[in-house]
């Protein structure tokens, strides 16, 4: 079963914290997929992801791309696994596929959204009935993640 913890933001938008995280699954030696709910999130965040710092980028690919298998992050609005990560990341109200074969699922949810708050709530209920490990995580006034539940 994987391990599945929700990202609540409360502080910060996606584009703020979504890096920091990706960058420390890339130093534990992680693949990584990205799930986004739309199309024009997976673009924004493609574009984001090269120039969020002016010191550094995440290198990453998208799932279409034909070098997808290489890429130590692949970006997608799909089930898919590309490149073989054992993390996925749903954000902007991706549906998860099915858990299987990850060590780690992360849900990222914006807490000014009703809806993406009213989903993360289904999914909270989903993934623990089905024998997951879940926590919940959300962001102090400093934006550091402190565990909740």
């Amino acid at each position: 079963m994987a391990e599945v913890l929700f990202y609540h933001l409360t502080e910060s938008t996606l584009e703020d914290a979504l890096p920091a995280l990706l960058e420390k699954s890339l130093a534990r030696g992680w693949r990584v997929v990205v799930q986004a709910g739309s199309e024009e999130r997976l673009d924004a965040l493609d574009a984001h992801l090269w120039t969020y710092r002016d010191d550094s980028f995440l290198g990453h690919g998208l799932d279409s791309g034909p070098m997808a298998a290489d890429q130590p992050i692949v970006l997608t609005t799909q089930d898919g696994n590309a490149n073989s990560a054992v993390v996925r990341f749903l954000v902007d109200g991706a549906e998860p596929p099915p858990l299987d074969g990850y060590e780690r699922a992360v849900f990222m949810f914006d807490g000014h959204d009703q809806q993406q708050v009213e989903q993360a709530r289904v999914q909270w209920k989903a993934l623990k009935g089905g024998g997951h490990e879940v926590t919940y995580w959300q962001q102090a006034d400093t934006r550091r993640w402190e565990r909740k539940a």
